[in-house]
């Protein structure tokens, strides 16, 4: 396995552990600047989560096919892991989404108040004499319908944004572990091509090690051929001056 892997798992189950822990303390906790301060931290501790899930997954898809399957099993049970904190993080922060929504809307309601002084003046007067305040109550409330439509729509469009950010951001992984696995492949071709070129080596070696001692065979048949004709000729010299020195 890899010691890569082990490393960032270390740090993941140790970091999960941690948020576990401080999901289940915050939940218990008032509304307040402590909560806010556990949420902020607990929300840092699920990015530097997804940062090591993405760097696990980078590297068990780099591995060796037998080793990245069991690797992308396990880190499988480790995505799960992290959408359950996920899901209790978002579980703790609903209540301070609610609060934030009610806050607005009561900012809303001071300014359309304030924005209208004078016709709740007016309004006043009409009491007093008796006249209905019917138009008074179809403006201000024309107007908070407004900005509920106007805060609706702002939030609809955040949404979006963080849509389209998150599908950008995966199709960028999923690209860097394309490339990756093709890395990958293009490694596994070339220490290939390598071990060829090894084996094409050894078989020169051992080609030019049988021409060296065919060479030097040739040369000692040579050399005995050589001898043998020096040898004949020495002998029909030999014969022919006998020969001479008896007649």
């Amino acid at each position: 396995m890899s010691e890569v892997f082990e490393g960032y798992e270390r740090q993941y189950c140790e970091l999960s552990a941690n948020l576990s822990r401080k999901c289940n303390s915050t939940s218990l906790l008032p509304d307040g600047v402590e909560k806010n301060a556990k949420v902020n931290e607990i929300k840092s501790g699920l990015d530097d989560c997804d940062v090591l899930i993405r760097k696990m997954d980078l590297e068990a898809r780099s591995l060796q096919p037998n080793v990245k399957a069991m690797l992308l099993a396990k880190l499988r049970e480790y995505k799960s892991d992290l959408n359950k904190l996920k899901r209790e993080f978002k579980r703790i922060t609903s209540g301070d989404v609610n609060q934030a929504s009610r806050v607005e809307l009561l900012e809303a309601g001071m300014a359309d108040v304030h924005s209208t002084t004078e016709p709740v003046l007016f309004d006043w007067l009409c009491i007093v004499s008796g006249v209905p305040l019917l138009s008074g109550l179809l403006k201000v409330s024309a107007d908070q319908r407004e900005r509920m439509t106007m805060s609706v729509e702002r939030l609809n469009q955040s949404g979006d944004r963080i849509k389209e950010s998150r599908r950008t951001m995966l199709e960028t992984e999923e690209l860097g572990v394309s490339i990756l696995e093709d890395l990958h492949q293009q490694r596994q071709t070339l220490l290939h091509a390598h071990n060829k070129l090894h084996g094409v080596d050894d078989a020169i070696d051992k080609s030019k090690k049988v021409l060296t001692s065919m060479l030097r065979r040739m040369t000692r048949n040579k050399w005995i051929v050589g001898s043998v004709i020096a040898a004949l000729v020495v002998a029909i010299i030999f014969i022919i001056l006998f020969k001479i020195s008896h007649h």
